[in-house]
This record gives C-alpha cells, structure tokens and sequence, in this order.
C-alpha cells in the first residue's frame, strides 16, 4: 500500500460509492449472524470451558492464565516475535493518534497526518504481514498440536484451540486494512461533501477496529499464548523454529 492520498483508481464516483453502501450493509448484516448464529454460540460455549487460553476471555484484557513474563526469559523464537510487538505497537499508537486528529480536525488532512498514515500503512504491508507469516508457518503448526495434546483446547468434533483464534485474526487484519486503505484513497476522488464525510466517517470506523482488534491480538499472543508456548514446546521445537525463521 502506497501513501493512500496518491491513490488513483478508474470508475464512475457514484458506482464507487454505491459499492461502498452494498459492503457496509453486508459488513453489518454478517456480524448480525454472527451474533446470533446457534452454532457459533455452542462453539463459543465450549471454548468457555477452556482455562488458560485467550479463546473467549470474560474481559479482553483480563485474561483467564494470563501470564506477564519478560521478553528475555523468552527463547529465542518468541522473543523475537515479542520484539517485533513492540515495534508493532508503537506504530499503531502514531497511527492511532494521527486517526483520531484526522477525525477531530473535519477530515482535514495535513502533512503530518498524511506521513504518518503512509508510514502506518507501509510498515503494516511490509512488516506486520510478515510476522504474521513466521507465526503462522513455523509457530502455529507445532504449538497446535501441543496444545491438542495437552487437553487445550475446545469441545467438539473438530477441537478448536487458541491458534484458530489467532490465525482467524490475521485474516481479519488484511481485511480491515484493505478497507480502511481503500476507503481513505476512495475519499480523496469524491467530490460530493455528504458522500465523501459517509466514506471518510466508514474509513474511521474501520481503522478503529484494525487498531483495536491488533492491539487485543498482541496482548493475547504475548500474555497466554507465548507463555504456553514456552510451556508446552520443547528447546527441539525451539531450535528447529529459529531455524526456520531466519531462513524466512
């Protein structure tokens, strides 16, 4: 993703906008049947039942098991992984606050503002997707299957445990980050004050979610994940995912 205000696109403004109404109401209309869907909610009532997993806390950030360990006592993998959170999360927060002055000087955009939108959106295709990689290729895989066997995991035909729940966030940041970045570059070529506030007031709450959903995912993975991780995976496991890691 490049600075979003340099973006440039074809097609007629009102066939964009129109699109942007249709995604809105099937955005709205999927989190209604998620809400209420009854095989959800007995899935989510068995992964209740699972104590020291990040999978249905009763309060995000009040963790059942959480556990506060220092990014040093880590091996290796997770301590890298746990450093790249926090370059991760001083991103976030500039863009966060970029967001939020964005939003309380009318949709102004100024060069600050704009600067640090691009820098937001570049390290989250250039970095953040690529954590999310090495966590999915060479983390995931192997700490699943320890926390099968360790009894970690959901009730059911096919058991859940806290690496859906995780692996299912990533897909959600690129979804919510594509949006919000097409949304603010669709902004820019919208003419009509009313129209381009309904996108721009649509970007923001989507931004809003990214920001908040990547700050939830990190506080998880770092507080019960990482220290299960740490638990369950052996100094094999270990040595055989920093090697992989750094070939990535």
């Amino acid at each position: 993703m490049d600075n979003f205000q340099e973006t440039s696109a074809k097609g007629d403004e009102a066939q964009d906008l129109e699109k942007l109404k249709e995604e809105a109401v099937k955005r709205a209309q999927i989190k209604l049947l998620q809400k209420n869907d009854p095989v959800r909610k007995q899935e989510e009532k068995g992964l209740e039942q699972i104590e020291h997993t990040p999978m249905d806390p009763p309060s995000a950030y009040n963790l059942p098991g959480a556990v506060s360990i220092a990014s040093s006592e880590f091996a290796a993998p997770i301590h890298t992984l746990v450093e790249e959170h926090k370059k991760a999360l001083a991103q976030i927060d500039d863009f966060e606050k970029a967001l939020l002055q964005f939003k309380t000087n009318g949709y102004k955009l100024d060069q600050k503002i704009n600067e640090t939108f691009g820098a937001f959106f570049k390290f989250f295709d250039n970095e953040l997707l690529a954590h999310n990689s090495k966590e999915e290729k060479f983390l995931f895989p192997v700490l699943h299957k320890k926390l099968i066997q360790s009894g970690e995991h959901s009730t059911g035909e096919k058991p859940m445990t806290a690496i859906d729940i995780m692996e299912d966030d990533h897909v959600k940041f690129i979804q919510l980050g594509t949006l919000s970045f097409n949304l603010m570059g669709l902004a820019t070529r919208i003419s009509d004050p009313t129209s381009r506030i309904f996108v721009l007031d649509t970007a923001y709450e989507n931004s809003r979610e990214l920001i908040e959903l990547l700050k939830l995912h990190i506080y998880r993975e770092d507080y019960t994940l990482f220290p299960l991780a740490q638990k369950l995976l052996s100094s094999e496991d270990f040595d055989l995912i920093a090697v992989e890691m750094n070939a990535f």
